[in-house]
């Protein structure tokens, strides 16, 4: 409580040790609380709770009760695999809040007992005087007290790419945990720790769950229809039995056998292999996969929603426009490079070209306490110690072609007013080598562009007032630079007047070169971009519309304003600024009820609950923190957006593959059902024997059902909208194509049987081989690129199967097993050829489904 502390006691020697003692003993340590732990057991538990799973252990049940230990075995190891996947997945996932605690930092410098001592971050309680330096990382949320110059990195929490100015002067500024002090110094009173405080209020956030993904929902509802399924067969299959007059024994094992090849029990194995391949490819493309369902996710995904620092942009300051009374320029180069070009009227200028260019950045970069320093290696970036701003200012001064080191060696720096956020601007004094100085000012031009500080025509302040207000809507940071020359050093109440404006720069955290196309992409694949940031809202509105989220004039969502905002605006907006983990909560969460699949992207620590309650939350691999990376199921390597739609596309690629097997695989179980409940009404009493629907079983639905889930996307697979969230994974058609190919299947084998018991052949045999010839003929027919080398695997699969079939009825021990007998070789060549009508029916069936889906001319 606020009440506990003493303003007194902390605002002049701190703390004393017996004091901070009893607090922490009374408050606890300043650490986040440690989540409950869940044993292996209990998760193992709940993903045998799958209901996909549930019918594959009643599948395992009856196949051990029939004795068929090979299938038992198979089914088995499916369920083992699953299972051991989905709880590394969970495991995974928990180190987020392990994170956040290894972000905090690990040793504070306090004042207790009258002077500096250096505790552990633990170990901070409310009340105690914090001391804070350049570089260090605040270790609780403080009031300031004593600032001076005192410049915090908010970055992490609040999106903003500006670091942030801490004063006293009105007694409110306050510092977070986890924020970093990028320049100056002060003093600040603490007022909240551990889960009381910034980090921990986001690790609350984080334990909301992301909830099962649009495919582990679409499975649900496969494993709940064919659990009814499979019952509602046994029990036609068993009545009809035994209406006939069949034993009740050898009617209880065919009816087992049908249940099992009612189950297409290969399926969690294509659906694993296929996520899995999945995850490789990505991983080849710089996407990170952390947990394997977010793989099929992103290919479901129907709105984009991305944060902007470091995601939409290069998340540094860069310098890229400037004015001066004699023109206007540009700058052009990366990150905080001295390298690059400086524009003016379509040609490059350098120092010598455009001496009032010179002077601006010049002045500017003299007036800095920032450093540039070099990468270690050829491929790395520069980077700044210090302020981005000030930095920026020397990666443009260098440009030029102006050495910031050479003028400051020439003219050394002999007064200085820092700059704070009441009076918004940066004065210096340098001497000049003959004796004389210069005083230069620099700040924000609403504060300099005033008679009281310049001494310039009423016409010049107007122009550059006007051009700064242009700048500014633009999205950009402006400074004006200003100077003024003494011959001697004036007082200090006089280096503020008289001075001659140099001009104006704007500087800004510019888009990455991709990100447009990248957006673009994302359009043509019918996916929304939304854009959420913790920034300004000009700046919001200005990347948007560089990026092409919205256009130049389109609405930009303040929610400092949403005090009770409608669902609506939450849903339907484009850009939201200023917006708070809280916030950015809610906006997911709208987005969601509203039946979209939801894919947010981010690198700050505020961004770590709205990636947890995204559908896939995608962070930064290199600038992002650790909290986003363990929060998140994609992580990008290389940072680049635009590997989000290459991952999208592989998403899109893994949920047709499973569409593709199930088509397969259950046109091939209906076909199966249909065959042993129209035999007997055609005077065939068993169409198969238990053993001989098990084996086609295993034989079709294992290895080829599993290589289908390696088959190539299609080519168009981006240009088409995403799928609706709630349509089924049977939608679209697909359970009308798998009656039709499964009529196709049982009308073959139907008609080869009838036609081998009219003629005394061995018609259960040729029954039986042309069950699975058929189905193994469709399998090469539903392959995406038929006629090529892509996905060698399903031939290869195919071939061992063909093979193994045809051992069914040509080795004694396999027919004593399955109760075949040998074929006459031109009657398994009438067979042959009449189960290419699978391969056949399978293309003309995509055809039909094409020409019906497709939208009206």
């Amino acid at each position: 409580m606020t009440s506990d502390i003493q303003p007194v006691e902390s605002g002049v020697v701190g703390l004393s040790s017996a004091e901070a003692a009893r607090r922490l003993e009374r408050d606890g340590s300043n650490t986040l609380p440690a989540r409950e732990h869940v044993p292996v057991w209990r998760r193992s538990l709940t993903q045998l709770t799958d209901p996909l799973i549930v019918v594959l252990l009643v599948a395992i049940v009856l196949t051990v009760v029939t004795g068929d230990w090979a299938d038992a075995a198979v089914i088995a190891l499916v369920i083992v695999v699953n299972t051991s996947v989905g709880v590394v997945q969970e495991v995974k996932a928990d180190q987020a809040i392990t994170a956040l605690a290894a972000m905090t930092a690990p040793e504070a410098r306090v004042l207790r007992d009258g002077r500096q001592q250096l505790v552990p971050a633990a170990d901070v309680v409310r009340g105690d005087l914090l001391v804070l330096g350049e570089g260090d990382i605040v270790p609780a949320d403080a009031t300031v007290t004593e600032a001076a110059a005192l410049l915090v990195d908010e970055s992490a929490l609040t999106g903003e790419s500006v670091p942030v100015d801490k004063s006293t002067a009105h007694g409110t500024d306050q510092v977070s945990s986890g924020t970093v002090v990028v320049r100056g110094r002060g003093r600040a009173v603490v007022t909240a720790t551990g889960a009381a405080g910034a980090m921990g209020r986001i690790a609350g956030l984080m334990d909301t769950g992301a909830g099962l993904t649009p495919l582990q929902h679409r499975l649900v509802g496969i494993g709940r229809m064919l659990a009814v399924t499979a019952v509602a067969l046994c029990t036609i299959v068993l009545v009809l039995g035994l209406i006939r007059g069949e034993s009740v024994e050898l009617m209880v094992v065919t009816a087992i056998s049908l249940v099992v090849a009612a189950v297409p029990e290969s399926l969690p194995a294509v659906v694993t292999l296929a996520l899995a391949l999945g995850a490789r490819r990505m991983a080849a493309r710089h996407a990170l996969i952390r947990r394997l369902a977010a793989v099929e996710t992103l290919g479901s995904v129907t709105v984009l929603a991305t944060d902007k620092t470091g995601t939409l942009t290069e998340g540094r300051m860069v310098t890229r426009r400037l004015w001066t009374p004699a023109g206007t320029a540009d700058v052009d180069g990366h990150g905080y490079t001295p390298q690059g070009t400086v524009r003016r009227a379509g040609r490059t200028v350098t120092a010598e070209d455009a001496p009032d260019l010179r002077e601006l950045l010049a002045a500017a970069a003299l007036s800095t306490d920032a450093t540039l320093r070099a990468p270690d290696d050829a491929d790395g970036d520069w980077t700044v110690l210090g302020d981005p701003t000030e930095g920026a200012l020397l990666a443009a001064a260098g440009r030029l072609g102006v050495d910031p080191s050479v003028d400051q060696q020439r003219c050394p720096r002999i007064g200085e007013l820092p700059f704070d956020s009441d009076r918004k601007r940066m004065t210096t004094v340098h001497q000049e080598p003959g004796g004389s100085v210069h005083v230069i000012c620099k700040g924000a031009p609403e504060v300099l562009l005033r008679p009281a500080f310049l001494d310039e025509p009423a016409d010049m302040l107007a122009e550059a007032a006007a051009r700064a207000e242009g700048l500014a809507a633009e999205g950009y940071r402006v400074l004006a630079v200003t100077r003024s020359d003494h011959l001697t050093a004036p007082p200090a109440d006089r280096w503020e007047r008289d001075l001659r404006l140099l001009g104006l720069i704007g500087i800004r955290d510019p888009a990455r070169p991709s990100a447009p196309a990248t957006i673009a992409a994302c359009r043509d694949a019918g996916i929304t971009p939304v854009l959420i940031t913790g920034d300004h809202p000009a700046t919001a509105r200005a990347v948007a519309a560089e990026v092409g989220i919205i256009d130049g004039d389109g609405p930009v969502v303040d929610c400092r304003q949403l005090t009770s905002a409608s669902p609506g605006t939450l849903r339907d907006a484009r850009v939201f600024a200023r917006a708070t983990p809280e916030q950015k909560l809610d906006i997911i969460t709208s987005c969601r009820q509203a039946g979209e699949v939801v894919a947010m992207t981010g690198d700050g620590v505020n961004d770590g609950p709205a990636l947890r309650r995204a559908d896939i939350g995608v962070a930064m691999g290199l600038r992002g923190t650790e909290v986003a990376r363990q929060a998140a199921d994609l992580v990008l390597a290389d940072d680049e957006l635009a590997t989000v739609v290459a991952a999208a596309e592989e998403g899109r690629r893994v949920y047709a593959n499973i569409r593709r097997f199930l088509l397969y695989g259950l046109s091939g179980g209906a076909a199966e059902i249909a065959v042993m409940l129209a035999g007997p009404f055609l005077g065939l009493s068993l169409f198969l024997l238990p053993a001989q629907i098990l084996w086609v079983n295993l034989l079709t639905h294992g290895l080829p059902g599993v290589a289908l889930g390696s088959e190539p996307a299609p080519p168009d697979v981006m240009s088409r909208p995403p799928r609706p969230p709630a349509e089924s994974v049977l939608g679209a058609g697909l359970w009308q194509r798998i009656l039709r190919v499964g009529t196709v299947i049982a009308a073959v084998t139907l008609g080869i049987a009838v036609w081998a018991h009219a003629t005394d052949r061995p018609w259960q045999s040729m029954a039986f081989f042309a069950l699975g010839a058929t189905q193994l003929a469709v399998a090469l027919g539903s392959r995406a690129r038929p006629g090529t080398r892509a996905n060698p695997m399903l031939l290869l699969a195919v071939g061992a199967a063909f093979a193994l079939q045809f051992a069914g009825l040509y080795v004694p021990v396999l027919n004593e097993l399955l109760g075949t007998e040998p074929v006459p070789l031109l009657d398994l060549l009438v067979i042959c050829g009449l189960s290419t009508l699978g391969y056949a029916a399978i293309r003309l069936d995509r055809v039909v489904h094409r020409e019906r889906n497709s939208p009206p001319g």
